[in-house]
């Protein structure tokens, strides 16, 4: 037998009045193992979801029958025979079966549980995340994860977004400061990039108008947070001729498509986190900077100024007060202090001390942020002296503003941050596979 031989179905594509007396192949773990003395059920589980496996003594070969009850929990089998309609067991059929092929049998005792009976601690589920993948709850976050990134990949596309891919690995700080990673590049020092901004800029001067990206960041943050991580993934985007209203929109119509898309796609696997996904109304709620730190200082003890950024607690305040007023869970904080955005955003030609940008937000923490993007050369090179930064760093972004740069605009969101808001996970590690923070760098 071919290794193409031992699956012929996956468990959720076996449909017995279809198949009828056909023979079947199912492949996957053992997921249990339940001998009851004259009958014993073993439970398979593949990627897609379990089948029921119906050996009863009288009606079988011996041999196969003892062979079954001993079968080792999560060890490889491939089973062939035919299906029977049953109610009661997962995908309404079982399987009578003519042969059970062990292929790998695992060891004993796991260093988990995979039934989902037993918790574990979230630092053990990482250890073994080979494991904890197994479990029905884990699979669905990436199941689910995967489908999120295909409904932003279908909306942009179909919204004329080109997808891009940039460099990692790049000589100067996409945004300054000191949250980075220096690596050893041959014979200099290089970073990981914290964005791809730069570079998303530099292709509006190359004329390809609209673009996006989805692809690893990188923060050297000290954070130690239940929503901070060291690598993310970005979903950024950079289009000509609109600005910060005009990607708002494109950002509020693609999180209410990305929701609609995972409701009608993954319906399954958000029975399986018990989860009622509703999807956001547009437009979203925009809220001045200004009116949001009223918002803190008449209810909390934080008594913020202009300038000041927002804290855990403040977001929660805002995020809480939105609720309370529209009912939803997303809505813009707009029109930032010039101060405390980065080089690039513009700031309005009436006031300059604010800048044209916006950060979207879920109820309890910050999505999104995005900009009208600064598109003249020296008011540009202005920006970065007045960041204390040094231009000749930034020449090779600098110089694409000399030759025909259009307006432009866009924002970047992450793509954790997005699955943890929309599943309700309590921890952004749990909506990636390996997560890299501060104290983990294995597996």
């Amino acid at each position: 037998m071919s290794l193409a031989e031992l699956r012929t179905h996956y468990s959720t594509q076996v449909n017995p009045e279809e198949i009828g007396d056909e023979k079947v192949s199912l492949a996957g773990w053992v997921h249990e193992v339940r001998d009851l003395g004259g009958i014993c059920f073993v439970v398979l589980r593949d990627r897609d979801g379990r089948a029921q496996v119906t050996l009863v003594k009288k009606k079988i070969d011996r041999e196969l029958f003892n062979f079954a009850r001993k079968l080792i929990r999560e060890s490889i089998i491939s089973v062939t025979g035919t299906v029977k309609p049953e109610a009661k067991a997962p995908n309404g059929y079982e399987l009578i079966p003519e042969t059970i092929e062990l292929l790998n049998e695992a060891e004993s005792p796991l260093p988990m549980d995979t039934t989902g009976k037993v918790d574990a601690e979230l630092d053990t589920r990482l250890d073994s995340r080979y494991m904890d993948l197994r479990r029905e709850k884990s699979h669905a976050v990436f199941r689910i994860r995967h489908e999120v990134l295909n409904a932003v990949r279908t909306f942009l596309s179909n919204n004329g977004f080109l997808e891009t891919s940039t460099p990692k690995v790049v000589a100067t700080a996409t945004e300054g400061g000191t949250a980075l990673f220096p690596i050893t590049y041959f014979d200099r020092e290089a970073f990981l990039n914290q964005s791809p901004q730069l570079f998303k800029q530099i292709l509006m001067s190359g004329g390809m108008d609209r673009v996006f990206e989805i692809g690893p960041i990188f923060r050297a943050e000290e954070h130690d947070t239940r929503r901070h991580l060291n690598e993310a993934t970005s979903i950024d985007i950079e289009a000509s001729f609109m600005d910060h209203f005009d990607v708002m929109e494109i950002l509020e119509e693609m999180v209410a498509f990305v929701y609609t898309e995972v409701k009608k796609n993954a319906a399954q696997f958000l029975e399986d986190l018990e989860i009622d996904l509703q999807v956001p109304k547009t437009p979203f709620l925009k809220l001045p900077y200004s009116e949001a730190i009223e918002i803190v200082n008449a209810n909390t003890d934080e008594k913020l100024t202009w300038g000041d950024d927002l804290s855990t607690l403040a977001e929660h305040t805002i995020g809480q007060h939105v609720f309370d007023k529209t009912g939803e869970e997303h809505y813009f904080i707009i029109d930032w202090p010039s101060e405390i955005k980065p080089f690039y955003a513009l700031p309005y030609e009436n006031d300059p001390e604010i800048s044209k940008s916006f950060d979207m937000m879920h109820r309890t923490m910050e999505l999104s942020s995005g900009a009208q993007r600064v598109h003249q050369h020296d008011l540009l090179k202005t920006r970065i002296e007045n960041q204390g930064l040094d231009p000749d760093g930034f020449e090779f972004y600098l110089k694409t503003f000399r030759y025909g740069m259009p307006p432009h605009a866009g924002w970047g969101i992450g793509c954790e941050r997005l699955v943890m808001t929309m599943l309700g996970a309590e921890n952004i590690r749990d909506v990636v596979l390996f997560p890299r923070d501060r104290k983990r760098l294995s597996p």
